[in-house]
């Protein structure tokens, strides 16, 4: 019999309408594996009682024939969401308390459409970082392990929490949050589903703010048929954001099966620069094999600024950062730390409260936006972000999607030495940069192993508002790659 746990969200649904099981029991299985795991750190707040008295509710919903598209399916929520009534801290020390009484629009959707709250996931301290190692709550570790090494691996980030969960099946599927890849590379380092939809798709309500330009939410979950009824439920207008775009959401489930006959793909050649991980590069070398045997017609293109992509965002994120973070102030909400005079106030409450990384961040982002450099360096980086646009724009003339790797190496050691230079982990979202700053849409899915047994993805990126045809080839490569493995955490489980 298949465990409780096992079900994809499609299954589970189908499941519970046909009375195989209820909702409270998939909850509690749900809820035994969730503190079975908290080894890998995944969550920050467990919410079990509220979870069940979701789940009652959900199956009398189902049993009066008025299920959602998630009824009764157990999720988890980014701790960068707002949940009334329940702690959200994005792993910051300096939100300690913060109990929001109002809901975030995207989990208030999910909710509407009866999804289980099990808790709230653990993530970089506000978004900040690449592999989950920034959170003042401690790192998440990835469920899988190297061939053969008991060493703890980053689950990446900032959604690693987010990633972990679904991939240890301690949560059927997450929300996450993507500024610059930090719902693609997660999802790639745990082999699971990540899709960042077009900015605008999703509203920003009530999600805590890195870089307001950049933050789009989205879904991870096991698979791209989960990650469509998620992103489904998720997606849509809202008056309360005035970056949602009005544009109607199509139905992405139907776009899963559509095939890519037909469809040209482009294959960036500045994403394959000299030294590329061999492994990273062979994955790649299959994935564009794999969509020409299903009929699709593979050209390279060129993207010419993606060289210059890098050093864009690490100027415009920080400076929104700046921006944003200085809400932040031990006055209104969270940490409190006394001073002499309302300035020691401040820097008391901000220097206890922010990590490293976080300091480092608003330090960057005040210095580009002060007088004197804003010209030289903010102004110019929105310029060269126009530039980024434009590349994709031209590319878009001449092809439907394209396809690139994901991450320049499958997931590292936690406490690695070489990430000590933020520089270095920087370089993680060299792949997925691009498509954030040109606020489109991008899709990893698992296609493959490396040597060392780890997970590896691949990304499909595609034209704004298109996430369906992202899906499609999404769920070609899904369908090609048969990724099978298992997390070495879930090995005899």
């Amino acid at each position: 019999m298949t465990k409780l746990t096992d079900f994809t969200i499609k299954e589970a649904r189908k499941a519970l309408d046909k009375g195989e099981f209820s909702a409270v029991e998939l909850t509690k299985a749900h809820i035994e594996a969730m503190e079975k795991g908290r080894e890998l750190n995944a969550f920050i707040t467990e919410t079990p009682d509220l979870a069940l008295e979701m789940a009652k509710k959900s199956d009398e919903k189902i049993k009066q024939g008025k299920a959602g598209i998630l009824e009764g399916i157990p999720v988890a929520q980014k701790d960068l969401f707002c949940t009334k009534g329940v702690l959200t801290t994005a792993a910051s020390h300096i939100l300690d308390g913060f109990v929001p009484p109002y809901e975030s629009t995207v989990s208030q959707k999910m909710n509407d459409e009866g999804a289980v709250l099990l808790g709230k996931l653990n993530l970089d301290e506000f978004a900040m970082g690449g592999s989950n190692e920034t959170s003042y709550y401690g790192p998440v570790k990835n469920p899988w392990k190297a061939k053969g090494s008991d060493v703890d691996l980053v689950s990446g980030g900032s959604s690693g929490g987010s990633a972990a969960a679904v991939a240890a099946k301690l949560c059927m599927a997450a929300t996450g949050t993507d500024t610059g890849g930090s719902i693609r590379q997660p999802s790639s380092y745990c082999g699971i589903v990540g899709i960042k939809p077009t900015y605008g798709r999703c509203s920003r309500y009530g999600i805590i703010a890195f870089a307001s330009s950049l933050d789009q939410a989205g879904a991870i979950a096991r698979n791209t048929e989960d990650a469509a009824l998620l992103l489904q439920s998720m997606a849509g207008f809202d008056a309360k954001d005035s970056t949602s775009a009005p544009v109607e959401v199509p139905n992405f489930s139907n776009a899963l099966n559509r095939g890519v006959k037909g469809l040209r793909i482009g294959i960036p050649k500045e994403y394959r620069p000299q030294g590329l991980n061999a492994e990273v590069a062979k994955v790649w070398d299959n994935g564009i094999k794999w969509l020409e045997e299903a009929g699709a017609i593979v050209e390279e293109i060129s993207l010419p600024n993606t060289e210059a992509a890098l050093a864009t965002y690490y100027v415009l994120a920080p400076a929104e950062a700046s921006s944003n973070l200085a809400r932040y102030d031990g006055v209104r909400f969270g940490l409190r730390k006394e001073g002499k005079s309302l300035d020691e106030l401040y820097m008391n409450t901000r220097a206890e409260g922010f990590g490293k990384e976080v300091r480092r961040r608003i330090m960057i982002g005040t210095y580009v936006l002060s007088a004197g450099y804003y010209d030289a360096y903010y102004i110019k980086a929105q310029k060269v972000r126009a530039l980024v646009a434009g590349d994709f724009k031209n590319a878009f003339t001449k092809v439907d999607a394209i396809l690139t790797p994901t991450a320049p190496t499958p997931a590292f050691p936690i406490g690695d030495k070489s990430m000590e230079n933020p520089i270095n982990m920087w370089l993680n979202d060299t792949f997925t940069i691009p498509t954030s700053l040109a606020g489109l849409p991008g899709m990893s899915v698992p296609a493959g192993l490396s040597d060392s047994g780890l997970p590896m993805g691949l990304q499909i990126i595609g034209k704004a508002f298109d996430e369906e045809t992202v899906f499609a080839v999404g769920r070609q490569i899904e369908q090609s790659a048969n990724f099978k493995a298992v997390p070495t955490y879930l090995e005899g489980k």
